[in-house]
């Protein structure tokens, strides 16, 4: 029987996840169908302690965010009383110090640079499957599970689009289920990491899953799912950025430069962000633009503004799941989580980055979120949109 540790985040769908496997409801190729050695794990990733005391005091008591936002002891809780429903061994590990300074201080970093980052993203690449999954195999563990919706496939597709005649192994596609897909998030994992990952919950609708949670009788059958930030939780973002960022206000401007309003800082705003800007007249504002010399946010009050829709950037930081493709080639490229894969043509500039083009023009592209490439419903890759032309 093989061994598989399962990444418990108090969830439902974490949940899902290790009862399945638990009871024979999912086989990887080369696994047992019957069950498996099923090992709880939640990562505590967050804590209050890991708040600056600038938050804190913003925070007038008004909402209720439990541990500064941060639900970990709950969550932990939670995991722990499913793990004991489906009687299989459970252990939290503490992960505060890699989750710092891999995810929170990248997270800040970028928002520093004027750039709006996806901290899932990183999550994903250096926690969940990186310290999280090392830490399993250095215990003796065959593979890993998470509650993601998508989905590997071990199989040999050949593709005109590739170097090679096999395009990978192990093949990263999209959860089935279109409005719980999570494979936005999984660009990053190499073959090396979807060998040793399994995620069970791809082949299942969200209704199915809770009915599951049901059948089973799990203890966070009818919990509600989580927001806001990867392990952080319900932390109001604009807050805690204001207590790490720098930044001065300035003038909120038309294109043609007439001064519309104030802003508080630049880096609190975002390409596209329609809510928050505090400026009223003829509104609805849209920003489209931040000119970082002079300070001052661009806007628009025209939703179809040509600067607001563009069709070309340049993404850096690439990262292939198996063989890179011939390029130029022909993608579908989503640029932000619940995205459509729109086609676009992908080419390798001399650098390494690559170039995009949208066929049609789309909506606020932003610097700093991921753009991701897919091949139908297989993810084959992605970047860091560095640079909108």
């Amino acid at each position: 029987m093989k061994t598989v540790i399962v990444g418990m985040s108090g969830g439902v769908d974490s949940s899902v996840t290790a009862a399945l496997l638990k009871y024979g409801g999912f086989s990887a190729k080369g696994g047992p169908a019957s069950g498996w050695n099923v090992i709880g794990v939640f990562m505590k990733n967050w804590s209050a302690s890991s708040l600056p005391d600038a938050y804190k005091a913003s925070r007038d008591g008004s909402e209720d965010f439990g541990d500064y936002g941060c639900t970990w002891a709950e969550d932990s809780e939670d995991a722990r009383k499913v793990a004991q429903t489906l009687n299989i061994p459970f252990y939290v590990w503490n992960f505060e110090k890699e989750y710092r300074e891999k995810v929170v201080e990248y997270f800040l970093r970028e928002y520093q640079n004027n750039r709006t980052p996806n901290p899932d993203v990183m999550c994903n690449s250096e926690i969940k499957f990186k310290v999280f999954l090392d830490k399993a195999m250095k215990l003796g563990a065959d593979f890993v599970a998470t509650g993601h919706y998508a989905r590997i496939q071990k199989s040999k597709v050949k593709s005109q689009n590739f170097k090679s005649k096999v395009k990978s192994t192990f093949s990263l596609l999209k959860g089935i289920d279109p409005a719980k897909d999570q494979s936005y998030f999984l660009y990053t994992l190499k073959q090396e990491q979807l060998a040793k990952v399994l995620f069970p919950l791809g082949e299942y609708k969200k209704s199915a899953i809770r009915a599951l949670a049901r059948k089973f009788k799990l203890p966070t059958a009818e919990k509600k799912d989580s927001q806001g930030i990867c392990f952080i939780g319900k932390i109001n973002v604009t807050e805690f950025l204001r207590a790490h960022v720098k930044a001065r206000a300035g003038e909120v401007v038309l294109a043609g430069g007439k001064v519309v309003g104030h802003h508080t800082g630049l880096p609190f705003y975002t390409i596209g962000q329609r809510e928050g800007i505090g400026i009223g007249g003829t509104g609805p504002f849209y920003v489209i633009d931040k000119d970082v010399k002079a300070n001052q946010l661009i806007v628009t009050n025209d939703k179809e503004d040509k600067q607001l829709w563009k069709q070309e950037f340049i993404v850096t930081d690439v990262s292939w799941t198996g063989q890179a493709p011939k390029f130029p080639t022909k993608l579908g490229v989503t640029i932000r989580y619940h995205h459509p894969d729109y086609p676009a043509r992908v080419e390798q500039m001399k650098d390494g980055n690559l170039k995009i083009k949208f066929k049609e023009p789309q909506r606020a592209i932003t610097v700093g979120q991921a753009a991701v490439f897919y091949d139908e419903d297989e993810l084959v890759g992605g970047g860091i949109i560095q640079q909108v032309l």
